[in-house]
């Protein structure tokens, strides 16, 4: 009875032992989850940051960043009047164009230039005849026109054509405000013009005199106010020249 009784304790024993053990081994998983989980989150943090670094940095300010500014001057931008009629104006592709702004057009298109009109307070005539007996008494005046366009970002530009007409064997006055106002030391000047039979007389050896610290090309676009509305192909080629 006593080796009955022993069996039989240490079977109970044993069958106590067996179910401790089966609950630990269920608790296992629970506790081993939370490692794993702060393990994911370790790693998701760097991959977040790594996104946020490869993201593109927006650097467009809105304005182009072409190193070419092609200023021009026209009386019909300045005449204060829908002057198709004007005498700084010419017919290309059945609409009125103002002559320099139609070659000022030309460059942009082979260059990719930005465009800059030169405006002043002075209100031009329309009329041809008028114009010209007024540019004629500007110069005899010695007129300094006040400018009401400013360049911006003038460190930008490392190429500036620069385009007027010829009147009176001279540049518009305005033009002289306009050398006046800017300093262009180490820049590359290209004139364009169109006359009446004058072509550029002294205009670039006036410009190089303006700007004596810039490099003035000699080798200008110059073409009759008849010839505008054709000029478009010898403007590329005379650009292709200059290596533009």
């Amino acid at each position: 009875m006593k080796r009955l009784a022993v069996l039989l304790l240490v079977i109970a024993l044993t069958a106590s032992l067996t179910a401790c053990g089966n609950s630990t081994n269920s608790s296992t998983p629970v506790s081993s989850s939370q490692p794993a989980a702060s393990s994911q989150r370790e790693t998701s943090l760097p991959a977040s940051q790594n996104a946020e670094d490869s993201e593109p940095v927006d650097d467009s300010s809105g304005k182009s960043e072409s190193n070419i500014l092609i200023a021009y001057f026209t009386a019909g931008e300045n005449s204060g009047v829908d002057a198709i009629a004007s005498a700084s104006y010419t017919n290309i592709g059945g609409s009125a164009v103002r002559r320099v702004r139609a070659l000022t057009d030309m460059i942009e298109a082979e260059t990719g230039g930005e465009l800059f009109s030169i405006q002043t307070q002075t209100v031009y005539p329309a009329d041809g005849g008028e114009l010209i007996d007024f540019a004629a008494e500007e110069q005899d005046q010695n007129v300094r026109s006040e400018l009401t366009s400013h360049i911006e970002n003038l460190e930008q530009y490392d190429t500036i054509f620069i385009g007027y007409p010829n009147w009176w064997y001279d540049m518009p006055m305005a033009l002289y405000s306009f050398f006046e106002e800017y300093n262009f030391s180490g820049k590359t000047i290209i004139p364009f013009n169109t006359h009446n039979g004058s072509r550029f007389s002294n205009t670039i050896q006036t410009i190089e005199q303006l700007e004596p610290n810039a490099t003035v090309m000699e080798d200008g676009f110059t073409v009759s106010e008849q010839n505008v509305a054709d000029a478009g192909e010898d403007v590329a080629a005379w650009l292709d020249g200059l290596g533009y």
